[in-house]
This record gives structure tokens, sequence and C-alpha cells, in this order.
């Protein structure tokens, strides 16, 4: 008895061990593994080093909503565009970060912000085709990209003017 609870403990030590190994290189946790995806504490970094706007997607492994956009943000060519003008964040779970500007209209999920540089969360930078009572919920790729545009007009409009108008 003794003996089989500590192979079935071993087990789930190389299983939990595999699992993290494998986290590591999925940094896109099914919305895209072809993103540049970073931490949160490294994509504030970066940002600032960078003076790229940082997008923030929270979302939780649990999640129905959260589910349903994964593949359709995954398969987004302009959202994969956009995202070489953005430090991409990639929150799930327990990683999500804490204080009232990570919830400015609730903690519904997923939900996508958008920072300055600094690391200011930008409430101007929502949803406008979406639920007014849930703006930075994006249920479709269309939505973010019409987003990232706007955070692109309004943090890093020099940007913008670099690229071609068909590039955007």
């Amino acid at each position: 008895m003794a003996s089989s609870l500590i192979v079935s403990l071993a087990v789930l030590g190389c299983l939990s061990v595999l699992g993290c190994a494998g986290d590591e290189q999925n940094k896109g946790r099914g919305f895209g593994d072809n993103f540049a995806w970073v931490d949160f504490e490294s994509g504030l970094q970066e940002a600032k080093e960078t003076k790229k706007p940082l997008l923030l997607l929270i979302h939780k492994s649990w999640c129905g909503a959260c589910k349903a956009l994964k593949p359709k943000f995954a398969a987004s060519k302009q959202i994969q565009d956009l995202s070489k003008h953005f430090v991409m964040v990639n929150v799930e779970d327990d990683e999500e970060p804490h204080g009232e500007e990570y919830t400015p209209d609730g903690g519904y999920i997923p939900r996508i912000l958008f920072m300055d540089p600094e690391g200011k969360v930008r409430r101007d930078i929502v949803n406008m085709n979406g639920n007014p009572s849930y703006r930075y919920y994006y249920p479709d790729p269309i939505q973010v990209v019409d987003a990232m545009k706007l955070a692109l007009e309004k943090i890093a409009p020099d940007t913008l003017n670099a690229q071609h108008p068909d590039e955007l």
C-alpha cells in the first residue's frame, strides 16, 4: 500500500515537471505560438526599453469564452502582423496582475488591456463595437485588430506614420 502511494506520488511529480516544461515552450497557451509572448514583468521592462505599447491578454484555463477566442486569435494574420509593434503579454490563471488598474470595469475574462510604455493601463482603448458593460472583452479578432490600431494611433503614432497603410 505504501509503495503504491510512493509510486503514484512519483508519477504525479514527473507529470507536473513535464507539464511545466511544456508550458514554458507553449507560451501561447492556445492563443498562438507564433507571437513573441513574454511574461508580465518582462513585458513591462521591454515596453519601457523599446517604447512599444503593451497588449495584456488576461484569461483563465477553465474559461469557456477564453477557449472560444483562442483559435480565432491564433489564426488572425492581422493580429499577428500588428503584434510586431507591441509587447505581447499572455497571463493565465494566477499570473493575472493584481490591482484596480487591471480590472477597469470588472474582473471578467477574457479581457485585453493596452498599456503605454510606462506601464499605465490605457482606459481609453476599448472594444468600440462591444458590450459597453464589458469594454475590454473582445470575442472577435476584428475587434482586437481595431483596438490594436487605435492603441498604435494613441500610444505610438510614429509607428503608423512609418508604415505603409496596407501593412496595418
